[in-house]
């Protein structure tokens, strides 16, 4: 059982955000990975549509007998966790609650911004989170729905990158906050232009890489940690381009070959292409 992988979801390739994580802090699990990048971004998708393709990339996870499955994506976590959890006999974690627990830990003043897609922001998951932890934390929620799709065409690094990250953040310009919760998997890759927009006496909290301490604890709990004599060999899937997923792969993971390949997950209607 300890040999076995654990499996990661995302809705393109944010979750390596996680995964880099994972690989510098436990560096002997084995991941298998699987980006829906055909059908990113999840965020303005309805929500019964975002619950329907969790559920395929679970299901997909569970062909390789994972030991613990991580919803390495904040809009299918916000939706999907809790129906996953109940029908799943291994642990599963989302990111939503580590990014919460940290925010409210690292904020002096309980004021807390937090940008998300769409579907993130809608469901209120988040403020549920932050106000658990603390009822009198005020919380500030932003949706930056064109985000996603940047990181996604690996244009992290361009001029209309950082415009479009300015603009994005004009509504948080004048409201008083000491952190902020990257409250999509993708957001950290475009963690320099939004520090550099907010200004660095803004605590930026990166709620995917929050989460591998709960993954830490929980391996540790059900005593599924992996062996150091293991060298783990990872997997990667992607339903986008694989190029695509390999150069931001080697650009947030390191320069190196790895096991990188297409699947199809589900059936692609008309309206969903």
């Amino acid at each position: 059982m300890k040999e076995k992988a654990i499996g990661f979801f995302d809705s393109g390739v944010g979750g390596l955000t996680v995964v880099r994580e994972v690989i510098k802090q436990l560096p002997h699990e084995k991941i298998i990975y699987i980006g829906d990048s055909a059908r990113a971004p999840y965020g303005p998708r309805p929500v019964d549509q975002v619950q329907a393709f969790s559920w395929q990339l679970t299901e997909f996870l569970l062909k390789f007998d994972v030991k613990m499955i991580v919803i390495a994506c904040n809009t299918a976590t916000a939706v999907s966790l809790s129906s996953i959890k109940e029908k799943l006999n291994i642990p599963v974690v989302g990111v939503i609650t580590p990014g919460s627990r940290a925010a409210i830990k690292a904020s002096s003043e309980n004021k807390i911004a937090v940008l998300g897609t769409l579907g993130t922001i809608h469901s209120g998951e988040y403020e549920k989170a932050l106000k658990a932890r603390n009822p009198f934390v005020d919380v500030l929620p932003l949706a930056c729905p064109k985000f996603v799709p940047i990181v996604e065409s690996n244009e992290v690094n361009t001029p209309n990158s950082k415009k479009i990250v300015r603009e994005s953040l004009k509504p948080l310009q004048w409201k008083q906050y000491d952190a902020l919760i990257l409250g999509c998997t993708h957001y950290p890759l475009l963690r320099n232009q939004i520090q550099q927009t907010v200004g660095h006496s803004v605590t930026l909290i990166d709620s995917g890489a929050e989460t591998v301490s709960d993954v830490s604890m929980l391996l540790d709990y059900f005593e599924l940690a992996n062996s150091p004599s293991i060298e783990p060999k990872h997997e990667f899937y992607t339903t986008g381009s694989v190029a695509m997923f390999e150069q931001i792969a080697n650009a947030w993971l390191g320069e190196e070959k790895r096991n990188i390949q297409h699947v199809n997950i589900g059936e692609l209607k008309d309206e969903e292409k």
